[in-house]
Parts: structure tokens; C-alpha cells; sequence
């Protein structure tokens, strides 16, 4: 190697080096992309607030199939991206190959549970926020029958569907839930139409209330309610504002602060499982200007009762991801 060459190398290798040092944090998207309007927009949305609290800048990938899980990992890691956030429980067995080889690198995934020194797992008691909306579906209810449509058939989503039922019935025990799942592959997160007609038929039975917990697939629940002129409940985003008094409520799902939070502690922030419940506000529910009017003051106290006993441990909201054998019929 010529001494020109040589000085190239070193300035090179500097140059990676102060890269490194100043490293920029990553945002890898599940399948349904990242202006899916539920959970992947909320892990944008997280970004996005870091950004521009902080004048930073972040990469993030959108996945075009699950091949590209193992591919986008690695050449952010390679690329010096610390820390890398990844949505989705599909990521998983991803990470458990990939964290090992890059001891240095921060990864965080949202949704799932990899046991390795760098990595922060981040999960969310979807049944506590699901429990809440349920009550509020069996209070708003007239028929006395309502729906829930879940994405992909996983104990992810049977845990929102579960804890749904079990809020529908605390408010009205004589109530009917009626269940469906969109499909058994990555696929049923993003299929709106599917979505629509699981709905429509869901209202054929009688249902006047129908709760989305189906990524981008929820759209066309939430359009199809709408349509009908009975009511939907949107999931992780606020999505009350897609159909201004149609919207019953969104079940929060607080994606955006678990990134924000992970972006703003960056490279060496803290591993382990992290648990988003209700009392450290990463669910709820959502109450503005476009679902005020159709959330009564019963309501409102019901959830502030609610809210309180899940809190204090007086209310306990069955896990299905723990125990399967739901209370609630359906399941």
C-alpha cells in the first residue's frame, strides 16, 4: 500500500470513528409502513417529536417483506445507527442472531422480548387500555352486540381482544362480543379491505360498536363503520380524528414515547424489559374535540373509577399472553 494510500485508510478509519461517536439513531418499521395510521405511524410519531426537540436527525426503514428484517438490522448496525428501535414482535428472532454480533450497538424492540445485554424490550398492558374501551363500547351500545376485528391471530391481539371483552361486559353483562381475526400471516395487518368486510358482516349480526386492533387493516374498519353510521374504536394512534363523531375512542397504545424515551437516552441507554402499563401512562384512551360529544359524564366517571381500580390492583384485567384461558366468551 502506497503512503497515500495509507492516510486515506487512517482518515477513513476517523472518520467512522467519529461517526460512530456521534451516532445517529435508527427507526426500522413492521410490515404496513410507517404512515399505517396506528402502531407503526405512532413509533414515527415518537421519532419525529425527538427530532425536533433535539435538532437530531435518525434513518428508518420501511419493509417491503419480511426477508428484509435480517438485512435492515444489520446495515443500520454496520452503518454506526445506536440505538435501534424496531416495532413489531416479528422482529424477534431477528434480533436474537443479530444483537450478539454487535455487542456495541443499542437495540430496542417494541412488542417483543429478546433476552441480550443490549437490548431494551418494551411491552404494554394492551388489556388494561382494551378493558377501558370495552366498557365505553358496552355503555354506547344500543343493540347490545358489538365487534372486535384483530389483525393477525396471535396472543398479541387475543390480549386486546380479551381485555376488550372483559370491559364490554363489566358494563353491561347481557352484552354479546362478537370476534374476528383478519388472518394468520404478516399480511393481515394491511389489508383494509378484508378489514371492511369482517365489519360488515360483524354488523349483519347486529353489532353497533366495533373495536380495530389490526394495524392499517383497521382503516377500512373505522371507514366501513362510518359508512354504516354506527360506531368504531381506533388502536395505538388517536385515530379519532379519521371519522369526526364516528370515532368512538382510540385505545392508546403510547408507541411514540417508548421511542422518544429510547431516541433521547441514546447509545448505552438501559436494557431489559420495559412494561408501559396504565399507571406509568403508556395505555388509555383517547377523549378531544372529535369524540367529546359521544362520551357522556357517566362515561367519563366510569373511566376515571375504572382507571383508579386497575391502577390500585381492586380490578384485575385478565392477560391472556399469561394465562390463555380468557373469562370472556370467544376466546
Amino acid at each position: 500500500m502506497t503512503l497515500t494510500a495509507r492516510l486515506f485508510a487512517a482518515t477513513a478509519a476517523l472518520a467512522l470513528s467519529a461517526g460512530a461517536a456521534l451516532a445517529d439513531p435508527a427507526m426500522v418499521y413492521d410490515l404496513g409502513g410507517k404512515f399505517d395510521k396506528s402502531f407503526n405511524e405512532a413509533a414515527f410519531n415518537g421519532a419525529e417529536r425527538w427530532a425536533e426537540e433535539t435538532g437530531g436527525s435518525y434513518r428508518d426503514i420501511e419493509m417491503q417483506s419480511e426477508a428484509q428484517r435480517e438485512q435492515a438490522l444489520r446495515r443500520l448496525a454496520e452503518g454506526g445507527s445506536n440505538p435501534i428501535v424496531m416495532t413489531g414482535f416479528a422482529f424477534m428472532s431477528v434480533l436474537e442472531q443479530i444483537a450478539p454480533d454487535y455487542p456495541d450497538t443499542s437495540f430496542v424492540i417494541i412488542d417483543g422480548v429478546v433476552d441480550e445485554p443490549n437490548v431494551r424490550s418494551v411491552v404494554f398492558t394492551e388489556h388494561e387500555g382494551s378493558y377501558l374501551v370495552g366498557m365505553l363500547a358496552g355503555m354506547a351500545s344500543e343493540s347490545g352486540v358489538v365487534g372486535f376485528v384483530g389483525g393477525m391471530d396471535i396472543p398479541l391481539i387475543r390480549r386486546f381482544g380479551c381485555g376488550y371483552a372483559q370491559g364490554v361486559l363489566a358494563a353491561n353483562p347481557d352484552a354479546q362480543v362478537i370476534i374476528n381475526f383478519t388472518g394468520t400471516t404478516p399480511a393481515a395487518w394491511n389489508d383494509p379491505v378484508r378489514g371492511g368486510e369482517i365489519t360488515q358482516a360483524q354488523i349483519s349480526q347486529g353489532a353497533d360498536v366495533v373495536y380495530a386492533a389490526a394495524g392499517g387493516t383497521g382503516v377500512g374498519v373505522l371507514q366501513t363503520a362510518a359508512d354504516a353510521g354506527i360506531l368504531s374504536i381506533g388502536v395505538d394512534s388517536n385515530q379519532n380524528h379519521l371519522h369526526p363523531g364516528q370515532v368512538l375512542t382510540s385505545m392508546l397504545k403510547r408507541v411514540d414515547n417508548a421511542v422518544f424515551e429510547a431516541m433521547s437516552e441514546g447509545p448505552g441507554l438501559e436494557t431489559g424489559i420495559q412494561v408501559m402499563d396504565l399507571a406509568a401512562g403508556g395505555v388509555g384512551w383517547a377523549l378531544d374535540e372529535h369524540n367529546e360529544a359521544l362520551i357522556t359524564d357517566e362515561m367519563r366517571a366510569a373511566m376515571e373509577a375504572a382507571e383508579a381500580a386497575i391502577i390500585s390492583g381492586e380490578t384485575a384485567v385478565h392477560d391472556y399472553m399469561a394465562d390463555s384461558s380468557c373469562p370472556a366468551p370467544g376466546f
